[in-house]
C-alpha cells in the first residue's frame, strides 16, 4: 500500500460499495488528500459540493462512528513526511507532492496487469481513437503522437462540440474496438457523455484518471489511476503523463511489427535531415 495521502485513501475505499455521492466525496478526498485530515465535515461538503449529513454517512459507510473519526484516523495516518515538506516553500512543496504522486504509481504498477490487458486492447484496436479534452488534450496529443510511430491507424480527438461522437461513430465503423481516454479535473461533462456513447456503440474504454472515483470511472471498462499535483494554482500530471508512456510500452510490446515501423521512421528522418544532432 503506497504510503502517499492519495494512496492511503484510495486504500481505504476500496471494497465499500459507494452510492453515487459518496463517490463524489470519495474523489474530492483523493483529490485533495493532502488537506482532508484538517477540513471539517462543512468545508469537504462545501468542496464536493454535497450536503454536510451525506459526509457524515459516508463516514458511517466506511465503518466509522461519523465523521470525526474518520479525521482523527486521517491526522493519525499523516506520515511523517508531511512536517519535513511544511519546511519547504510553496514551489518544492509541488514538486514533493509530484514525487509522492510518482512513487504511489510505482507501487500499482508492482501488478502489471491492468497495464498489459490496456496495451493488448489498444493494439488490437483499428483505429484506435485517442480522446482527451480541455486539460487532458496535452496527454491525449502526446500519447497519440508518439503511438502512431507504431500503431497503424491513431485518431486523436482532443476538440469537443457536436463532431465528437459522430468521430467516435466513424471510428467504431472503420472497425475501432477500443478507445483511450485521458480525463482530468476539472472533468468536461462532454467527455463523460462522449465515454457512455462510445460504450453504448461498443467500444471498451481505457481510462487514466486521477483517480478510481473520477467521474468517468462509470463509463470505464479499465480505468488506471494517476495522480495529479494540487499544491499549485494549475494541476500537475506527471503521474498521467508517465503512464501515458508506460502504456505506449506496452502497446507496442503487443504490436509485431512496432520494432520495425520505429526503425523504418529513424531511417527515413535521418534521410531527410528532420532532427538536428
Amino acid at each position: 500500500m503506497s504510503d502517499s495521502p492519495a494512496g492511503r485513501l484510495q486504500a481505504l475505499f476500496e471494497g465499500h460499495r459507494l452510492t453515487p455521492t459518496q463517490r463524489r466525496i470519495a474523489h474530492c478526498m483523493v483529490r485533495r488528500a493532502a488537506d482532508v485530515p484538517f477540513l471539517s465535515s462543512v468545508e469537504l461538503a462545501e468542496l464536493a459540493g454535497v450536503s454536510q449529513p451525506s459526509v457524515t454517512r459516508f463516514a458511517v459507510a466506511l465503518g466509522f462512528d461519523g465523521y470525526p473519526a474518520l479525521r482523527k484516523h486521517l491526522r493519525d495516518s499523516v506520515p511523517a513526511v508531511a512536517e519535513e515538506h511544511a519546511a519547504h516553500n510553496e514551489y518544492q512543496q509541488a514538486v514533493l507532492g509530484e514525487i509522492e504522486n510518482l512513487r504511489h504509481l510505482a507501487e500499482l504498477l508492482a501488478d502489471p496487469t491492468p497495464v498489459e490487458r490496456a496495451g493488448r486492447l489498444l493494439a488490437a484496436s483499428r483505429p484506435l481513437p485517442v480522446l482527451g479534452l480541455r486539460a487532458a488534450s496535452s496527454q491525449a496529443r502526446g500519447f497519440a503522437y508518439f503511438a502512431g510511430k507504431v500503431h497503424p491507424d491513431v485518431r486523436l480527438l482532443d476538440e469537443g462540440g457536436t463532431m465528437l461522437e459522430d468521430r467516435i461513430d466513424a471510428a467504431v465503423r472503420a472497425g475501432a474496438s477500443a478507445l483511450l481516454c485521458f480525463a482530468l479535473p476539472r472533468h468536461p461533462r462532454e467527455v463523460v457523455d462522449a465515454l457512455a456513447h462510445a460504450r453504448a456503440a461498443g467500444l471498451t474504454v481505457v481510462t487514466v484518471a486521477e483517480s478510481a472515483f473520477a467521474p468517468v470511472a462509470v463509463h470505464s471498462d479499465l480505468l488506471i489511476p494517476a495522480a495529479v499535483g494540487t499544491g499549485l494554482a494549475f494541476d500537475t500530471a506527471c503521474g498521467p503523463m508517465l503512464l501515458g508512456r508506460v502504456l505506449l510500452e506496452a502497446m507496442a510490446d503487443e504490436l509485431p511489427d512496432a520494432q520495425a515501423r520505429l526503425e523504418e521512421f529513424d531511417a527515413k528522418a535521418a534521410a531527410r535531415g528532420l532532427f538536428v544532432d
